[in-house]
């Protein structure tokens, strides 16, 4: 895929967070790896009229191309990418049941089959750092040890995957599960699944869909 390709795809990925309510506004960021580095939403421009010509290169050292200043949480999806080769794409987002789930600074538990979508028993939540810091970066990075998907303490969600269809999905999924969560826990203590439903569920998951 080239640079042009990736932009246009980054930048309907970015507006797509806001169709599907996961965004508002300028809030959130996505990304794509590119080459030797990765694409990236613009800081402070609203996600629903994004462009094209107005994503942000930028190298695995930090540096970017062009007028534009990249995401403030640019060191987030960096560090995603280097520590994780098999990444392809992330969403942040500040959707409003991962937003709530994040402010009591709770994982979402193994209440629901789905959860092992983000890679394991649970859906863990980061500790708190301030927002574009080193420290937030390095939270994120620990909470998602083998994790596709995280929440991030009084701030919101992010998501992984080898694709930006595939972290955009994702992303939506975490969303719905924590409003699933939200909703089951104001009707009494929701029943968690065990450790040997979720093994089974985690295998059966690495065979399911069309494969290719």
């Amino acid at each position: 895929m080239d640079e042009r390709e990736a932009a246009g795809r980054l930048a309907e990925a970015a507006r797509q967070t806001v169709a599907l309510g996961l965004n508002r506004g300028a809030e959130g960021n996505v990304s794509v790896r590119l080459h030797d580095g990765f694409l990236i939403t613009p800081s402070g421009l609203p996600n629903a009229a994004l462009t094209a010509e107005q994503m942000v290169y930028m190298s695995l050292d930090g540096a970017h191309r062009g007028a534009l200043k990249p995401s403030s949480e640019w060191r987030l999806h960096r560090d995603l990418y280097r520590a994780r080769p098999e990444v392809k794409a992330v969403v942040h987002a500040h959707s409003p049941y991962a937003v709530s789930l994040a402010c009591l600074r709770t994982a979402i538990p193994p209440f629901h089959y789905m959860v092992a979508a983000a890679g394991g028993h649970d859906i863990p939540c980061a500790p708190y750092a301030t927002f574009g810091t080193e420290a937030l970066s390095q939270a994120v990075l620990t909470a998602m040890t083998d994790r596709k998907a995280c929440l991030m303490a009084n701030h919101g969600l992010v998501a992984v995957g080898a694709s930006l269809t595939e972290a955009l999905r994702l992303a939506e999924i975490v969303e719905e599960l924590a409003a699933q969560y939200w909703r089951a826990r104001l009707m009494g203590e929701p029943v968690l699944l065990t450790s040997e439903e979720m093994d089974e569920v985690l295998a059966r998951f690495a065979g399911y869909g069309q494969g290719g």
